[in-house]
Protein backbone atom coordinates (compact mmCIF):
# COMPACT_ATOMS: atom_id res chain seq x y z
CA UNK A 1 0.00 0.00 0.00
CA UNK A 2 1.18 3.29 -0.99
CA UNK A 3 2.46 5.38 2.38
CA UNK A 4 -0.01 8.27 2.84
CA UNK A 5 1.53 11.27 4.31
CA UNK A 6 0.26 14.97 5.60
CA UNK A 7 1.41 17.93 3.68
CA UNK A 8 3.86 18.46 6.03
CA UNK A 9 5.42 15.10 5.75
CA UNK A 10 4.70 15.04 2.35
CA UNK A 11 7.31 17.98 1.56
CA UNK A 12 9.37 16.55 3.78
CA UNK A 13 9.94 12.39 2.79
CA UNK A 14 12.23 11.62 -0.60
CA UNK A 15 11.30 11.03 -4.08
CA UNK A 16 10.48 13.33 -7.41
CA UNK A 17 6.91 14.93 -6.74
CA UNK A 18 4.69 13.89 -9.25
CA UNK A 19 1.65 15.68 -9.99
CA UNK A 20 -0.90 13.18 -11.81
CA UNK A 21 -3.32 16.34 -12.62
CA UNK A 22 -4.19 17.52 -15.98
CA UNK A 23 -1.90 20.18 -17.66
CA UNK A 24 -4.14 22.86 -17.47
CA UNK A 25 -4.58 22.30 -13.24
CA UNK A 26 -0.99 22.17 -13.24
CA UNK A 27 -0.05 25.30 -14.95
CA UNK A 28 -2.41 27.49 -12.88
CA UNK A 29 -0.41 26.23 -9.93
CA UNK A 30 1.57 23.30 -8.41
CA UNK A 31 3.83 22.49 -5.54
CA UNK A 32 7.13 24.17 -6.31
CA UNK A 33 9.55 21.55 -7.90
CA UNK A 34 6.62 19.15 -8.40
CA UNK A 35 6.54 17.31 -12.47
CA UNK A 36 3.56 17.26 -14.33
CA UNK A 37 2.89 13.76 -14.70
CA UNK A 38 -1.09 13.68 -15.97
CA UNK A 39 -3.22 11.03 -15.13
CA UNK A 40 -5.91 12.70 -18.10
CA UNK A 41 -4.67 15.57 -20.78
CA UNK A 42 -7.65 18.12 -20.06
CA UNK A 43 -9.84 16.48 -22.70
CA UNK A 44 -9.91 13.19 -21.21
CA UNK A 45 -10.32 15.22 -17.92
CA UNK A 46 -13.64 17.04 -19.69
CA UNK A 47 -14.71 13.83 -20.65
CA UNK A 48 -14.94 12.01 -17.43
CA UNK A 49 -16.43 14.69 -15.53
CA UNK A 50 -19.35 15.07 -18.25
CA UNK A 51 -19.63 11.35 -17.79
CA UNK A 52 -19.60 11.30 -13.85
CA UNK A 53 -22.12 14.04 -13.91
CA UNK A 54 -24.48 12.17 -17.13
CA UNK A 55 -24.24 9.14 -16.19
CA UNK A 56 -22.74 8.01 -12.84
CA UNK A 57 -19.69 7.24 -10.93
CA UNK A 58 -19.77 3.72 -12.47
CA UNK A 59 -19.36 4.82 -15.53
CA UNK A 60 -17.22 7.81 -15.12
CA UNK A 61 -14.58 4.73 -13.76
CA UNK A 62 -14.85 2.85 -16.56
CA UNK A 63 -14.34 5.46 -19.50
CA UNK A 64 -11.30 6.88 -16.75
CA UNK A 65 -9.46 3.39 -16.98
CA UNK A 66 -10.44 2.60 -20.99
CA UNK A 67 -8.70 5.86 -21.15
CA UNK A 68 -5.64 5.47 -18.78
CA UNK A 69 -5.48 1.76 -19.37
CA UNK A 70 -3.04 2.27 -22.52
CA UNK A 71 -1.22 4.94 -20.98
CA UNK A 72 0.25 2.28 -18.10
CA UNK A 73 2.98 1.16 -19.41
CA UNK A 74 4.32 4.61 -20.41
CA UNK A 75 3.84 5.87 -16.68
CA UNK A 76 6.29 2.97 -15.60
CA UNK A 77 8.16 4.51 -18.55
CA UNK A 78 8.58 7.84 -17.56
CA UNK A 79 8.78 7.48 -13.70
CA UNK A 80 12.02 5.69 -14.07
CA UNK A 81 13.30 8.23 -16.05
CA UNK A 82 12.06 11.03 -13.40
CA UNK A 83 13.43 8.44 -10.46
CA UNK A 84 16.05 6.13 -10.86
CA UNK A 85 15.81 5.35 -7.49
CA UNK A 86 12.02 4.18 -7.36
CA UNK A 87 10.97 6.89 -4.93
CA UNK A 88 7.97 8.90 -5.61
CA UNK A 89 5.71 11.01 -3.99
CA UNK A 90 2.38 11.69 -5.87
CA UNK A 91 -0.67 13.87 -5.59
CA UNK A 92 -3.95 14.41 -7.42
CA UNK A 93 -6.53 17.45 -6.26
CA UNK A 94 -8.25 15.65 -3.34
CA UNK A 95 -6.31 12.64 -3.11
CA UNK A 96 -9.01 10.56 -4.94
CA UNK A 97 -9.32 8.05 -7.37
CA UNK A 98 -6.38 9.81 -10.02
CA UNK A 99 -3.38 9.45 -7.06
CA UNK A 100 -4.79 6.30 -6.40
CA UNK A 101 -4.60 4.87 -9.78
CA UNK A 102 -1.32 6.43 -10.74
CA UNK A 103 0.15 4.90 -7.19
CA UNK A 104 -1.13 1.34 -7.78
CA UNK A 105 0.49 1.31 -11.44
CA UNK A 106 3.61 2.25 -9.84
CA UNK A 107 3.63 0.62 -6.99
CA UNK A 108 2.54 -2.78 -9.04
CA UNK A 109 5.69 -2.15 -11.35
CA UNK A 110 8.24 -2.10 -7.90
CA UNK A 111 8.38 2.34 -6.77
CA UNK A 112 8.46 2.85 -3.34
CA UNK A 113 5.16 5.68 -3.44
CA UNK A 114 3.90 8.24 -0.98
CA UNK A 115 0.78 9.97 -1.56
CA UNK A 116 -0.47 12.84 0.02
CA UNK A 117 -3.64 13.18 1.87
CA UNK A 118 -5.88 15.32 0.60
CA UNK A 119 -4.32 16.24 -2.38
CA UNK A 120 -3.13 19.69 -3.51
CA UNK A 121 -6.15 21.29 -1.92
CA UNK A 122 -4.73 20.46 1.64
CA UNK A 123 -1.23 22.00 0.14
CA UNK A 124 -2.91 24.41 -0.19
CA UNK A 125 -5.01 24.88 3.25
CA UNK A 126 -1.30 24.32 4.86
CA UNK A 127 -0.15 27.04 2.59
CA UNK A 128 -2.70 29.21 3.57
CA UNK A 129 -2.31 28.87 7.03
CA UNK A 130 1.35 29.49 7.08
CA UNK A 131 1.12 32.78 6.24
CA UNK A 132 -0.97 33.71 9.72
CA UNK A 133 2.84 32.61 11.72
CA UNK A 134 4.39 35.74 12.85
CA UNK A 135 7.62 36.53 11.87
CA UNK A 136 9.99 38.90 12.58
CA UNK A 137 10.42 41.05 10.27
CA UNK A 138 12.41 44.24 9.02
CA UNK A 139 11.30 46.02 5.81
CA UNK A 140 14.06 47.41 3.46
CA UNK A 141 12.72 50.72 2.15
CA UNK A 142 14.31 53.44 -0.43
CA UNK A 143 13.54 55.00 -3.59
CA UNK A 144 13.40 53.64 -7.29
CA UNK A 145 17.25 53.03 -8.00
CA UNK A 146 18.60 52.70 -4.19
CA UNK A 147 19.67 48.98 -5.08
CA UNK A 148 17.78 47.18 -2.65
CA UNK A 149 17.02 44.47 -4.33
CA UNK A 150 21.33 44.25 -4.98
CA UNK A 151 21.25 44.62 -1.30
CA UNK A 152 18.93 41.59 -0.19
CA UNK A 153 21.00 39.61 -2.67
CA UNK A 154 23.85 40.41 -0.77
CA UNK A 155 22.10 39.76 2.60
CA UNK A 156 20.70 36.49 1.58
CA UNK A 157 23.88 35.96 0.22
CA UNK A 158 25.87 36.01 3.35
CA UNK A 159 23.12 33.64 5.71
CA UNK A 160 20.47 36.48 6.25
CA UNK A 161 16.90 35.46 5.85
CA UNK A 162 15.33 37.09 2.65
CA UNK A 163 12.52 37.16 1.13
CA UNK A 164 12.44 38.54 -2.72
CA UNK A 165 8.99 38.98 -3.40
CA UNK A 166 9.90 40.85 -6.78
CA UNK A 167 12.48 37.72 -7.41
CA UNK A 168 9.67 35.30 -7.01
CA UNK A 169 7.25 37.26 -9.26
CA UNK A 170 9.46 37.84 -11.59
CA UNK A 171 8.73 41.50 -12.10
CA UNK A 172 10.48 44.72 -9.86
CA UNK A 173 7.28 46.49 -9.00
CA UNK A 174 6.80 49.20 -11.33
CA UNK A 175 5.53 50.39 -14.61
CA UNK A 176 8.83 49.07 -16.03
CA UNK A 177 9.22 45.93 -13.56
CA UNK A 178 8.42 43.33 -16.03
CA UNK A 179 11.16 44.43 -18.59
CA UNK A 180 13.85 42.10 -18.97
CA UNK A 181 11.76 39.58 -16.97
CA UNK A 182 10.38 36.16 -17.34
CA UNK A 183 6.82 35.42 -17.82
CA UNK A 184 5.03 35.86 -14.38
CA UNK A 185 3.69 32.98 -12.49
CA UNK A 186 -0.63 32.99 -11.87
CA UNK A 187 -1.25 34.29 -8.37
CA UNK A 188 -1.64 30.95 -7.06
CA UNK A 189 1.71 29.91 -8.13
CA UNK A 190 3.19 32.99 -6.15
CA UNK A 191 1.29 32.04 -2.95
CA UNK A 192 2.75 28.72 -3.66
CA UNK A 193 6.58 29.40 -3.66
CA UNK A 194 5.89 31.94 -0.90
CA UNK A 195 4.75 29.36 0.75
CA UNK A 196 7.71 27.25 0.77
CA UNK A 197 10.10 29.80 1.76
CA UNK A 198 8.22 31.22 4.32
CA UNK A 199 7.61 27.40 5.73
CA UNK A 200 11.92 27.52 6.05
CA UNK A 201 12.17 30.52 7.87
CA UNK A 202 13.33 30.81 11.69
CA UNK A 203 11.02 32.60 13.34
CA UNK A 204 13.12 33.44 16.23
CA UNK A 205 15.72 35.73 13.71
CA UNK A 206 14.66 39.17 11.72
CA UNK A 207 13.64 38.15 8.08
CA UNK A 208 14.22 40.89 5.33
CA UNK A 209 11.64 41.98 3.00
CA UNK A 210 11.48 44.96 0.47
CA UNK A 211 8.92 47.68 0.80
CA UNK A 212 6.42 46.70 -1.51
CA UNK A 213 2.44 47.68 -2.25
CA UNK A 214 0.18 45.47 -2.27
CA UNK A 215 0.40 43.71 -5.98
CA UNK A 216 3.83 43.50 -7.65
CA UNK A 217 2.78 43.23 -11.26
CA UNK A 218 -0.57 40.60 -11.50
CA UNK A 219 0.69 39.02 -8.23
CA UNK A 220 -1.19 39.93 -5.23
CA UNK A 221 0.97 39.49 -1.62
CA UNK A 222 -0.76 37.36 0.50
CA UNK A 223 -2.88 38.95 3.42
CA UNK A 224 -1.49 37.58 6.06
CA UNK A 225 1.93 38.83 4.94
CA UNK A 226 1.22 42.18 3.90
CA UNK A 227 -0.49 42.55 7.15
CA UNK A 228 2.58 41.89 9.08
CA UNK A 229 5.18 44.01 6.58
CA UNK A 230 2.91 47.10 6.99
CA UNK A 231 3.56 46.89 10.43
CA UNK A 232 7.08 45.94 10.67
CA UNK A 233 9.74 48.87 11.56
CA UNK A 234 11.54 50.35 7.99
CA UNK A 235 15.38 50.52 7.29
CA UNK A 236 14.67 53.34 4.71
CA UNK A 237 18.13 53.27 2.54
CA UNK A 238 19.45 56.76 0.15
CA UNK A 239 21.71 57.06 -2.50
CA UNK A 240 22.85 60.02 -4.68
CA UNK A 241 20.71 61.15 -7.51
CA UNK A 242 23.89 60.59 -9.85
CA UNK A 243 24.18 56.50 -8.38
CA UNK A 244 20.46 55.91 -8.12
CA UNK A 245 20.22 57.06 -12.13
CA UNK A 246 23.27 55.00 -13.34
CA UNK A 247 22.00 51.89 -11.41
CA UNK A 248 18.30 52.66 -13.35
CA UNK A 249 20.46 52.98 -16.83
CA UNK A 250 22.94 49.61 -15.67
CA UNK A 251 19.23 47.62 -15.32
CA UNK A 252 16.84 48.88 -18.26
CA UNK A 253 19.88 50.34 -20.54
CA UNK A 254 20.06 47.16 -22.78
CA UNK A 255 16.28 47.34 -23.14
CA UNK A 256 13.91 47.84 -26.21
CA UNK A 257 13.29 51.65 -26.30
CA UNK A 258 9.33 50.61 -27.53
CA UNK A 259 8.91 48.80 -24.40
CA UNK A 260 10.49 51.84 -22.50
CA UNK A 261 8.39 53.84 -24.35
CA UNK A 262 5.19 52.09 -23.64
CA UNK A 263 5.98 52.24 -19.75
CA UNK A 264 6.51 55.81 -19.47
CA UNK A 265 2.92 56.36 -21.77
CA UNK A 266 1.40 54.05 -18.84
CA UNK A 267 2.33 56.80 -15.98
CA UNK A 268 1.65 59.24 -18.28
CA UNK A 269 -1.73 61.30 -16.61
CA UNK A 270 0.58 61.12 -12.99
CA UNK A 271 3.93 62.23 -14.00
CA UNK A 272 1.57 65.06 -16.41
CA UNK A 273 1.63 65.63 -20.20
CA UNK A 274 4.91 67.73 -20.42
CA UNK A 275 7.06 66.07 -18.66
CA UNK A 276 5.97 62.72 -19.90
CA UNK A 277 6.28 64.72 -23.56
CA UNK A 278 9.64 65.36 -22.28
CA UNK A 279 10.81 61.79 -20.84
CA UNK A 280 9.66 60.18 -24.23
CA UNK A 281 11.99 63.02 -26.59
CA UNK A 282 14.81 61.72 -24.46
CA UNK A 283 14.24 58.17 -24.64
CA UNK A 284 14.25 58.85 -28.44
CA UNK A 285 17.33 60.15 -28.38
CA UNK A 286 18.70 57.90 -26.02
CA UNK A 287 20.02 59.57 -23.14
CA UNK A 288 18.05 57.17 -20.63
CA UNK A 289 19.79 58.98 -17.70
CA UNK A 290 18.06 62.45 -18.41
CA UNK A 291 14.93 60.67 -19.58
CA UNK A 292 15.49 58.92 -16.05
CA UNK A 293 15.77 61.97 -14.22
CA UNK A 294 11.94 63.45 -15.23
CA UNK A 295 10.98 59.68 -14.31
CA UNK A 296 12.16 59.54 -11.00
CA UNK A 297 9.61 62.87 -9.98
CA UNK A 298 6.91 60.32 -10.01
CA UNK A 299 7.84 57.47 -8.29
CA UNK A 300 10.11 59.59 -5.67
CA UNK A 301 6.24 61.60 -4.99
CA UNK A 302 4.51 58.39 -4.85
CA UNK A 303 7.70 56.77 -2.27
CA UNK A 304 7.26 59.63 -0.19
CA UNK A 305 3.49 59.81 0.00
CA UNK A 306 3.59 55.75 0.81
CA UNK A 307 5.72 56.55 3.66
CA UNK A 308 4.54 58.98 5.17
CA UNK A 309 1.48 56.82 5.83
CA UNK A 310 3.48 54.39 7.75
CA UNK A 311 2.73 54.09 11.23
CA UNK A 312 6.08 52.43 12.26
CA UNK A 313 9.38 53.08 13.37
CA UNK A 314 11.29 54.44 10.17
CA UNK A 315 15.60 54.55 9.88
CA UNK A 316 17.42 56.20 7.30
CA UNK A 317 20.25 54.39 6.51
CA UNK A 318 22.78 56.41 3.83
CA UNK A 319 24.94 53.32 1.43
CA UNK A 320 26.10 56.27 -1.19
CA UNK A 321 29.22 55.16 -2.80
CA UNK A 322 28.97 51.60 -1.18
CA UNK A 323 29.25 48.08 -3.15
CA UNK A 324 25.85 45.99 -2.07
CA UNK A 325 28.52 43.92 0.46
CA UNK A 326 29.40 47.05 2.44
CA UNK A 327 25.84 48.35 2.31
CA UNK A 328 24.80 45.16 4.19
CA UNK A 329 27.45 45.34 6.49
CA UNK A 330 25.99 48.44 7.48
CA UNK A 331 22.89 47.18 7.64
CA UNK A 332 23.46 44.67 9.77
CA UNK A 333 25.19 46.76 11.99
CA UNK A 334 21.91 48.89 12.34
CA UNK A 335 19.85 45.94 12.77
CA UNK A 336 21.78 44.86 15.77
CA UNK A 337 21.87 48.45 17.05
CA UNK A 338 18.30 48.30 17.14
CA UNK A 339 17.54 45.16 18.33
CA UNK A 340 19.94 46.10 21.28
CA UNK A 341 18.10 49.12 22.13
CA UNK A 342 14.92 47.12 21.82
CA UNK A 343 15.81 44.72 24.27
CA UNK A 344 17.00 47.15 26.48
CA UNK A 345 13.52 49.40 26.33
CA UNK A 346 11.52 45.96 26.76
CA UNK A 347 9.60 46.97 23.49
CA UNK A 348 8.09 44.92 20.70
CA UNK A 349 8.53 45.88 18.12
CA UNK A 350 11.04 48.76 17.97
CA UNK A 351 9.24 52.15 18.84
CA UNK A 352 12.06 54.45 18.68
CA UNK A 353 12.27 56.94 16.09
CA UNK A 354 16.12 57.49 14.29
Amino acid sequence: MPQALDTAEFLKAPGVILDVRSPSEYTQGHIPGAESFPLFNDQERAEVGICYKQQGKEQAIELGFAIAGPKFASFITQAKALAPNRQVRLHCWRGGMRSGAVAWVLETAGFNVSVLTGGYKAFRRWAHSLFQIPQKIIILGGMTGTGKTNLLTALDSQGEQVLDLEGIANHRGSSYGSLGQPPQPTNEQFWNLISIKWASFNRQLPLWIEAESKRIGVCRIPDGIFAQMESAPVIQISRTRAERLALLVEIYGSEDINELVVATERISKRLGGLRTKEALSLLHQGKLAEAFDIILEYYDKTYTYDLQKRKVPIYNLDVSGLSPEEGTQKLREKTRELFTENREEDKSPLTTQG
